[in-house]
């Protein structure tokens, strides 16, 4: 399966996330700020696969996180289905479900109790059903009930990454952030983690937001795709569309071996 399985939500789509006019300003000491954001508009629309490349130091993990609310933009606003993060409560913990990079599983909790953190920080249903949930995600991401008293010290990178995946599912949010999905995995493991991605965003409806410097997970995934450069998005469409842009950083990005691959398997 390639990104032509991937459902393309219509242009009309409803706005997930809307972000207008976003500065992102970091202190350097002596009066100066560092500038990561400058004006940057983006909006991401209900059920499209959005990766967001870009060079280090752009702000695409950044980006993730004031759109989970855990970093306020300088200036500008951003929002999610329709209000600011911060003023999201309860309710945000339900909207948006995140996928770190390196699973930041609590290493003292097993594998159930890692899912099921969440249900049970905000107390919304009884510990039967709590424990019952956790199982039902633990198997929508490929795992078994044997897995489910395990510890992470005692799983692949792989197990990992479904299990913090599977967190990130259990409040069945509409919005999914990946920060790095496939980083670390082996090629089986990314195609694998690749395949459950995509029929998850099928079944679900999900509306999925990624950063990856994997060309891979890039092409075999994203429905569109937005690269930062310049402190803001440079470019934003679709593969094809996104290659065509004039522009040094996207020249070097997709101008390798690997691009080159990525281009041919789009013309075919």
């Amino acid at each position: 399966m390639t990104a032509a399985d991937v459902q393309h939500p219509p242009g009309d789509a409803p706005a997930v996330v809307e972000i207008e006019g976003l500065w992102t300003e970091f202190p350097r000491g002596r009066g100066q700020v560092q500038v990561v954001h400058r004006d940057l508009q983006l909006t991401i629309r209900r059920g499209e696969i959005l990766s967001l490349v870009g060079g280090s130091g752009t702000g695409k993990t950044v980006l993730l996180r004031q759109i989970l609310g855990l970093q306020a933009p300088s200036r500008g606003t951003v929002r999610v289905l329709g209000a600011p993060p911060a003023e999201l409560g309860a309710r945000g913990a339900a909207a948006v479900g995140m996928l770190f990079q390196h699973g930041a599983l609590f290493s003292a909790f097993s594998v159930l109790d890692n899912i099921a953190l969440p249900l049970r920080e905000l107390k919304l249903l009884p510990e039967p059903l709590i424990r019952d949930a956790a199982l039902v995600k633990l198997q929508m991401v490929g795992l078994g009930p044997e897995h489910a008293h395990k510890m992470p010290a005692n799983l692949s990178g792989g197990m990992i990454k479904r299990v913090a995946l599977a967190r990130a599912l259990i409040m069945d949010p509409p919005l999914l952030l990946l920060d790095e999905p496939t980083a670390g995995l082996d090629p089986s493991a990314s195609d694998s983690f690749c395949e459950l991605l995509r029929g998850l965003h099928r079944e679900l409806g999900l509306t999925v937001v990624m950063v990856t410097h994997d060309l891979d997970t890039l092409f075999d995934l994203s429905t569109r795709i937005a690269v930062l450069a310049d402190q803001r998005v440079i470019a934003l469409g679709s593969a094809r569309e996104v290659m065509a842009v004039d522009h040094p950083f996207i020249h070097d990005y997709f101008g390798g071996g690997r691009g080159h691959r990525a281009a041919l398997a789009l013309k075919s």
